[in-house]
C-alpha cells in the first residue's frame, strides 16, 4: 500500500500567528494538496503557562481568513499525555532511557567546571549506566541514551546533505521534566509518527532539533521523515523579521486592507519560484508548488511589492469576493446603489481595502468638511464663480460620457479650461482634491446630488 503524502503545521499558542508561520503553514498545505495528501493542524500546548486560549482561536481565525483547509480535526497535544507517557515507559523498559537523579547542586557544579575549562555546556552522563540506589528527595528527570560518538546524517530537501556530529551537538537530552511532562522533541517525534506525518516543512531555526529528533525515530523504531528546513525571512535591512519592520500578525492584515489572495501569493514567494511568474492564485499554487524549489537563502520582506499585489487582486477580483471581504471590515458595498459601478470606479487606484472604503464614503456620504490645503491651492473667486456657473447649467446628464462632453462644451463657452474647473468640484463632491474620474463621479451623484453638493461647498465659501 503505498504511503499518503501527510504534512502538517504545529504552532504554539502562545501569542497571534505570524506571517512567518503562515508562510510555513502554506508550503505544508500546498505540498499536500499538489500530491493528493493530508495537511494537518496540530495546536502544540504543552507549556500550560504560557498558553491561551485567544491564541488558539487566533491562529484557526487566520486560517479561516486565508482560507487554508486541514484534514480531519485539530490536535491537541495538551489532550495526548498519556500516549507520550506510555512511549517514555516503553523507552525505559528497553534500557534506552533511563532517570536521572542530578541534583540542582551538581547540575551548578558542573555548570562552573564547564565554564572555567570554556567547554561546551553539556549533561556528562553521570547517571546513564547508575544502578545504586536512588538518592532521597530527588525526583529524577528521564534522559535518553544519544549516541556520544559518530555522525548524524540526513539529506535535507532544500539544504541538501547535512552532517552533524555527535559529540558536537548531543548529549543524553531530557525528554521527560520531573514532574512527568515531556519535553518539546519528544512530543514531535512521537505525534508526527503516530500521524503519519511523511514531510516536515519547517523554518530552520528547527535545524538543531533534527539529530535529537532523529536519535528519537530510531530509539522508538519509527520511520523518519522527509525534511524541508526553509530559510528565515528578513527585513529589508537583512536582520530577521520582527515588528520594527512592519505587521507580523496575519490578522494585522486583514484589518489593513490587505486581501488574503494578496497575502498568500507574497508569502509563498518569499523563498519560492516559478519560471519569472509573479501573480499566483491559490487553485495554480496546488498546482505548482514544489519545496524542493525553495531557495536556500533567506527572503527579503517587501510591503511595497505586497502592495502591488493587493492592488493586483483589487482590480481582478469579482464583486462578491471583494465585497466579501469589505464586510468583513464592517463595509457592506451591495447595500448601496449602483455598487458594481462604484467598486469599478474605485478599484483602479485603491492599493488596500482601505482606500476602497475610505473614497467610496467620500463619495457616498456628502462631505461634513472640507481640505483647506486643498482650498488654498485649488480654489479662488474666479474658479468659484465658475463652479457656480457649472451647477447652474447641468440638467439631464446621465453618464461619464454626457458629463465630459455638457464639461467641454461649458468651458469652451466660458474660455476656461478643465484644470480651472475639476478641482475645485472635486473639492466641492468630495471634500477632498483625490478622486475618480471627475465624469464618472458626477455620473455615480447624479445631478441632483452634484448640484446639492457644490450649493453646499459655495455656502460654506461665502461664511
Amino acid at each position: 500500500m503505498q504511503e499518503i503524502l501527510t504534512t502538517r503545521f504545529a504552532p504554539s499558542p502562545t501569542g497571534y500567528l505570524h506571517i512567518g508561520g503562515l508562510r510555513t503553514a502554506l508550503y505544508n498545505y500546498l505540498y499536500a494538496r499538489k500530491n493528493k495528501g493530508k495537511f494537518l493542524l496540530r495546536i502544540e500546548d504543552t507549556d500550560l503557562k504560557r498558553n491561551s486560549k485567544e491564541a488558539t482561536e487566533a491562529i484557526l481565525e487566520a486560517f479561516k481568513w486565508c482560507g487554508l483547509d486541514y484534514d480531519g480535526e485539530v490536535e491537541y497535544q495538551s489532550q495526548r499525555s498519556e500516549i507520550y507517557k506510555k512511549y517514555i515507559q516503553k523507552l525505559l523498559d528497553e534500557g534506552k532511557a533511563y532517570y536521572c537523579y542530578m541534583s540542582k547542586e551538581e547540575l551548578e557544579e558542573l555548570r562552573q567546571s564547564q565554564e572555567a575549562k570554556k567547554e561546551r555546556q553539556k549533561y556528562d552522563g553521570r547517571y546513564r549506566d547508575f544502578k545504586g540506589t536512588p538518592p532521597q528527595g530527588i525526583a529524577p528527570v528521564v534522559r535518553i541514551k544519544a549516541p556520544q560518538n559518530g555522525e548524524i546524517i540526513f539529506k535535507d530537501g532544500i539544504k541538501g546533505r547535512v552532517e552533524f556530529k555527535a559529540e558536537d551537538i548531543l548529549d543524553d537530552f531530557i525528554i521527560a521534566r520531573s514532574d512527568g511532562s515531556v519535553t518539546y522533541n519528544f512530543c514531535v517525534v512521537i505525534d508526527d509518527a503516530l500521524m503519519g506525518v511523511s514531510d516536515v516543512i519547517r523554518g530552520d531555526d528547527h535545524l538543531s532539533n533534527t539529530p535529537k529528533q532523529i536519535v528519537l525515530y530510531e530509539a522508538l523504531g519509527f520511520k523518519i521523515p522527509k525534511f524541508f528546513h526553509v530559510a528565515m525571512i528578513h527585513g529589508e535591512d537583512g536582520k530577521k523579521l520582527s515588528k520594527r519592520h512592519g505587521a507580523t500578525d496575519v490578522m494585522e492584515y486583514k484589518n489593513m486592507g490587505i486581501l488574503p489572495q494578496a497575502l498568500l501569493n507574497f508569502l509563498v514567494r518569499l523563498g519560492w519560484s516559478h519560471n519569472d511568474d509573479e501573480i499566483f492564485s491559490l487553485e495554480d499554487l496546488r498546482k505548482l508548488f514544489d519545496p524542493h524549489h525553495i531557495s536556500k537563502g533567506a527572503s527579503s520582506y517587501n510591503f511595497k511589492k505586497l502592495e502591488w499585489l493587493n492592488a493586483h487582486y483589487i482590480k481582478t477580483l469579482p464583486f462578491e469576493e471583494i465585497n466579501f471581504q469589505l464586510k468583513e471590515l464592517g463595509f457592506d458595498l451591495s447595500k448601496v446603489q449602483k455598487a458594481g459601478f462604484l467598486l469599478d470606479l474605485l478599484r483602479e487606484r485603491a492599493k488596500t481595502l482601505l482606500d476602497i472604503i475610505n473614497s467610496a464614503k467620500s463619495i457616498l456620504e456628502a462631505p461634513k468638511s472640507y481640505d483647506e490645503t486643498a482650498i488654498l491651492k485649488f480654489v479662488n473667486d474666479s474658479n468659484l464663480n465658475l463652479l457656480k456657473n457649472f451647477a447652474n447649467s447641468l440638467n439631464a446628464q446621465n453618464n461619464a460620457k454626457e458629463f465630459e462632453e455638457f464639461t467641454s462644451n461649458f468651458l469652451e463657452q466660458n474660455e476656461a479650461k478643465l484644470k480651472d474647473l475639476a478641482q475645485p468640484l472635486r473639492i466641492a463632491l468630495t471634500g477632498g482634491a483625490v478622486s475618480p474620474s471627475i465624469f464618472e463621479v458626477l455620473e455615480f451623484l447624479g445631478v441632483k446630488e452634484c448640484k446639492e453638493r457644490i450649493q453646499a461647498f459655495l455656502k460654506y465659501k461665502e461664511k
